[in-house]
């Protein structure tokens, strides 16, 4: 609207954005939520690890209630049952998040298909968490859906760090860094990060720590899968040593690698010294979580190597 005076033309100031508006014009929101989705997995893996640690894998012993009679824990079971209930809360506040993201994402003014695909695929992991979650209980803590229920929240911090990366960068083509054989070498050190943690689940199917004194276990002798674990973590500091010197010309990458290197040798000493030292709950809970890190650095590395141009330019 204008109004002119004395042959003057002015025009009135627009108003200020609601809340609203300005919810729809948020991608710094949207990256926020983003990586809290990946903060929150990784929360989910350490109660986890705690409710293994202390015993309290059957604190509920029914799912989708906490006992037959209830959705919530109860006083007769004790301690276990607040650790296990505390845990299944925390899949409702990542639910919570991810909604979250949900709905920004699909708001913003200028929506982008790929972070409303990521954002679902978030809501999908926690779906499917929850279900082997139950399966796990309904079980008596079966080792193989143990180590599913953690392999679910590996793949959870996978997608949650496509989608948080993804907000950092457009949708155009993506622009590779590095030629053909550096990219599945790239590849091949994440491949090799995935199969250590997987062995690495085998691994604690074998030991001690089952979640239950009742629990069963895999059956296999832990110090040969214990060694089938410490071969891939050779294979995989190999690869990650060799990265470092084949992307030295690639400042971003090189990087990624010696941070990944780094995180991997920090991890293996955790691991040496909790085996020599009879798998303490403290180290054991460190390991677990060193893991979930050690992934998330893994995933770095394999997104150094291409690039897409940003949404500013």
């Amino acid at each position: 609207m204008s109004t002119a005076t004395a042959g003057l033309t002015t025009t009135a100031p627009p108003r200020e954005p609601g809340r609203f508006s300005r919810l729809r014009d948020a991608p710094k929101l949207v990256r926020w939520l983003a990586f809290a989705t990946i903060v929150g997995n990784a929360v989910v893996v350490l109660t986890g690890v705690a409710v293994r640690l202390s015993g309290s894998g059957l604190g509920c012993p029914t799912w989708p209630k906490c006992t037959d009679d209830s959705y919530t824990n109860t006083p007769e079971y004790g301690i276990h049952g607040y650790i296990e209930f505390g845990n299944r809360l925390l899949t409702f506040v990542l639910s919570a998040i991810v909604g979250a993201a949900i709905i920004v994402v699909w708001l913003q003014y200028k929506r982008r298909r790929s972070l409303v695909w990521l954002s679902l695929a978030q809501f999908g992991g926690i779906v499917a968490q929850a279900v082997v979650g139950g399966i796990t209980v309904l079980t008596g803590l079966n080792p193989w859906t143990v180590s599913a229920h953690f392999l679910v929240s590996m793949a959870l911090i996978y997608a949650g760090y496509v989608f948080w990366h993804r907000t950092g960068e457009g949708d155009r083509p993506r622009d590779w860094r590095v030629p053909v054989p550096l990219r599945w070498l790239a590849r091949a050190i994440v491949l090799a990060a995935g199969a250590t943690i997987v062995i690495g689940t085998v691994v604690t199917g074998s030991g001690p720590h089952s979640g239950d004194g009742a629990a069963p276990r895999t059956g296999f002798d832990p110090a040969l899968v214990s060694q089938l674990h410490a071969d891939a973590v050779f294979l995989l500091i190999g690869l990650t040593v060799g990265g470092v010197f084949a992307f030295r010309s690639v400042p971003v990458v090189r990087n990624a690698v010696l941070t990944l290197l780094v995180v991997e040798l920090a991890q293996g000493l955790i691991g040496y010294v909790q085996y020599f030292t009879h798998l303490p709950v403290l180290l054991v809970a460190l390991h677990v979580l060193g893991a979930a890190v050690l992934w998330v650095f893994a995933i770095r590395v394999l997104f150094t190597v291409r690039e897409r141009p940003t949404l500013a330019t």
